[in-house]
């Protein structure tokens, strides 16, 4: 793990004229932006296709990509759509997602799309559309067929179908091992597009000495593929309803704990086939990043299990889970894993001890470095090299909006320790993050455009106005003639550019 630098900028972020970023030239603007900057690193949130709520942690699929983040401009190229096809998503904001009316537009354009591609496809096109299947075969034939039902039972969730369609074992008539609508079709296409648009990306990323650091979540959401198709290896009932579901306890984020909703895994089940799934999961987000930060890393020791008929996680219990045994496995067939371990929350010495057995870098995040003794662990002279060292994440406010909302004591310690008056407190953190002796830093870009409490991508623990801060193409140039040549000069003064 070289020493160097990154930004956290989700995709759903970058400018573009369709009511969401994706893939197209301005995720190429970014990544050059990166490169002119010093920077070696581009994170993001997970990709998956998204449901109620918006929330990339909360997937349809571990597998799947969101069709959202696909550049429409390449599908015109093809003529399998035309300009004016685009014009009701050209009219959404520009400044926001406003999920609402991108999802009334996006599916009738990608519905549209998909006809033009049977219609006027070419053979080049077709071919490649093909040999994804057949390469990809282990997932997109059932997330295909499980968005392909979605449709036909109006979108409800899984856990609302028809009885004999919630898991796929036990649909009759059809053996589903193959794609059994022009619906599943359709969708499989969407990944087949969005699949060749990310490689596009990334190879272009790697060319300019920038990797990718992608993001999975530990756990999977109910109303998902991987549920349908494998509820053998999560703790339901017979009919597929959890038993028990996931979240952590009272926290720095929620007085309540935050109560996630995911089925927890059958790990029983998961010894028994050798964790074969999660090899294959494991494996699948390696071949799309260089780096592969794993949420929720502590679930792996242990996990808060909370009656799935709970309002709050405040009534949960410890759980134990493989760890130890699970990453030996993974080690075995996969030698190379770089993983991140997002190690934050309640840390116990059993999990300190499965980080040292595995040996991933942790994270510390200056947010929450203050206000306490000299001996919490993220504070900068308490980092460590194997380390990973963040301003903040995807659920931390801003820099500023953080300082300004910091009590009387803690404001003060920041200042003290910093040695500064906080009036540029989003800078002084970067600079502060630049020096320590983690082998990675990571910064949001909002820190770097020196917003506020209004650029804040998520709130744990809210329903609303989250993951739709969208930056335009005026931000991004003023970083540019405003801050490009001191990112890179301090970058090099600290040994990460």
């Amino acid at each position: 793990m070289e020493r160097s630098a990154g930004v956290i900028v989700h995709p759903s972020s970058i400018p573009s004229n369709y009511g969401i970023g994706n893939f197209g030239s301005s995720a190429y603007q970014l990544i050059d932006f990166l490169k002119d900057s010093g920077f070696r690193l581009w994170q993001m949130c997970p990709l998956g296709p998204t449901s109620y709520g918006d929330s990339p942690y909360q997937s349809f699929s571990a597998y799947a990509g969101n069709p959202y983040f696909i550049d429409f401009e390449f599908l015109i190229e093809q003529k399998l759509l035309k300009q004016e096809d685009l014009n009701s998503l050209e009219e959404l904001p520009h400044e926001r997602v406003d999920y609402g009316q991108l999802y009334q537009h996006f599916w009738r354009i990608l519905n549209k799309a998909f006809e033009g591609y049977q219609i006027n496809g070419n053979s080049e096109l077709k071919a490649s559309f093909e040999t994804f299947l057949e390469d990809q075969a282990n997932w997109v034939i059932d997330y295909s067929n499980y968005r392909a039902l979605k449709e036909q039972f109006e979108n409800s969730s899984r856990c609302d179908w028809p009885k004999d369609f919630t898991i796929k074992k036990t649909i009759k008539g059809n053996n589903y091992k193959v794609l059994i609508s022009t619906a599943s079709e359709k969708h499989a296409f969407s990944q087949f597009i969005f699949y060749k648009q990310f490689y596009d990306l990334k190879k272009y990323a790697n060319q300019k000495g920038i990797q990718l650091v992608g993001d999975l979540p530990i756990f999977v959401a109910l109303d998902s593929a991987d549920v349908w198709a494998h509820p053998n290896l999560f703790d339901l009932s017979d009919s597929g309803e959890p038993n028990c579901i996931a979240g952590v306890p009272p926290d720095y984020f929620s007085e309540n704990g935050q109560l996630w909703g995911n089925p927890l895994y059958d790990w029983k089940a998961h010894k028994k086939e050798r964790f074969k799934w999660w090899i294959s999961r494991i494996k699948h987000n390696l071949e799309l990043y260089d780096y592969v930060r794993i949420d929720h890393f502590r679930g792996f020791e242990s996990y808060w299990s909370v009656p799935a008929n709970s309002t709050t996680a405040i009534n949960g219990s410890w759980r134990k889970a493989p760890g130890s045994e699970l990453f030996q496995k993974l080690k075995s067939e996969l030698p190379h894993l770089p993983i991140i371990a997002e190690d934050l929350g309640i840390i116990t010495p059993a999990v300190k001890q499965l980080m040292q057995e595995t040996g991933f870098p942790g994270m510390a995040v200056l947010h929450f470095a203050f206000g306490d003794s000299n001996d919490n662990a993220y504070l900068p002279h308490n980092h460590i090299s194997n380390q990973v060292v963040y301003t903040g994440t995807h659920d931390n406010n801003t820099s500023i909006g953080w300082f300004n909302k910091l009590d009387a004591r803690t404001k003060a310690h920041v200042q003290k320790y910093l040695g500064i008056s906080g009036e540029h407190i989003g800078w002084d953190l970067l600079r502060s993050a630049f020096r320590s002796v983690a082998n990675l830093a990571i910064i949001p870009l909002q820190d770097l455009m020196s917003l506020d409490e209004s650029g804040r991508f998520n709130n744990p623990g809210t329903q609303h106005g989250n993951w739709d801060w969208r930056y335009t193409h005026h931000d991004l140039e003023k970083l540019k003639t405003e801050s490009q040549d001191y990112l890179k000069e301090i970058l090099d003064l600290y040994g990460r550019a």
